[in-house]
């Protein structure tokens, strides 16, 4: 089971960064033991000083596929959540500064949250859902998978000429813009088209 996540793949988080515009997909991995479910709290690590959340819209992914035609992605997942991309942004830097893979500030233990999925065949378009994460009850990340630069289909396509994707693998799609620092006795929430799909606690 692999975690495909995707960078920068909203134009307003790469504003916020002030990093360029993708031209073509960017993906990184985290495996098993980062996924944290079932709104189990997530523990503060002793590695970072500066832990950011990242809501993302995850697919699940329901075949077996290599080199998948864009046109025929779409057969490939079945159900769609939301999820927290925890990122050791204090890390990530030195990371960025010295040419480092992104490992040790993106796919440590339980970094990988997933809410409770929804059928693919419940949404009225599944080009246009919205998602937002709140923090503390308040709207932090709020977007709409319209604005993805890479659509899924794009996505999976791409993806799949550099490996095989299997039944239970996940793909974090981006996030938007609102990333930010958390801290203990925090709360978030995630929303797929105003369904809750996650709550948890920060500890």
């Amino acid at each position: 089971m692999k975690i495909i996540c995707i960078a920068n793949n909203y134009l307003s988080h790469v504003k916020e960064f002030n990093n360029d515009t993708p031209t073509e997909i960017i993906f990184f991995l985290k495996p098993d033991c980062a996924l944290l479910k079932n709104n189990k709290p997530f523990i503060l690590p002793s590695f970072t000083n500066e832990l950011h959340y990242e809501i993302e819209v995850v697919y699940h992914i329901c075949k077996v596929g290599k080199n998948i035609s864009e046109r025929f992605a779409h057969r490939y997942y079945d159900k769609i959540t939301a999820g927290i991309d925890f990122t050791a942004r204090d890390l990530q830097r030195k990371c960025i500064k010295n040419g480092y893979p992104w490992e040790i500030c993106k796919a440590f233990d339980n970094s990988a949250v997933i809410g409770s999925f929804i059928e693919k065949t419940k949404f009225d378009n599944i080009n246009k859902i919205e998602f937002k994460l709140l923090l503390n009850n308040r709207i932090v990340q709020h977007s709409n998978v319209s604005d993805m630069i890479f659509k899924i289909d794009k996505i999976i396509s791409y993806v799949s000429k550099f490996m095989t994707l299997k039944i239970g693998d996940l793909i974090f799609s981006g996030t938007p813009a609102g990333v930010g620092p958390v801290q203990k006795g925090d709360n978030l929430k995630g929303y797929i088209n105003n369904i809750l799909v996650f709550d948890f606690n920060i500890k």
